[in-house]
């Protein structure tokens, strides 16, 4: 553009769309990238959802050497210490019936196996 002649209404207005379109432009790329975030977030989040593992229906309690069994629990028992291991039915019911291990006074795991005392 020749710099001797001033710049006229039309010139000014043409400048002043060049600068609201990259601005647009610039706006339009931080949202696309805000929004492909969010996107990997929620696929992260799904992923997760399918990955939990059902929680067992029986856990077994074992003592502080980490051997011998303490407590049966029904799954998701609040009594249930950090030592636990997800069981079966029949695990459960043997480790009260033939192990000797005491069911968890809190959930009752005997009563839900229906194991009379």
């Amino acid at each position: 553009m020749n710099d001797d002649r001033p710049l006229t209404r039309l010139d000014m207005l043409r400048f002043a769309r060049r600068v609201v379109e990259h601005q647009a432009a610039r706006q339009l790329a931080l949202m696309d990238r805000w929004i492909a975030d969010e996107e990997r977030r929620e696929a992260e989040r799904r992923r997760r959802l399918a990955t939990r593992q059902a929680a067992p229906e029986w856990l077994i309690e074992h003592g502080l050497n980490g051997r011998s069994a303490v407590y049966v629990h029904v799954g998701g028992c609040a009594g249930a210490g950090g030592r636990t291991k997800g069981v079966g039915r029949g695990q459960a019911v043997r480790a009260l019936t033939e192990g000797g291990v005491a069911a968890c006074p809190l959930c009752r795991p005997d009563t839900m196996l229906g194991i009379l005392e």
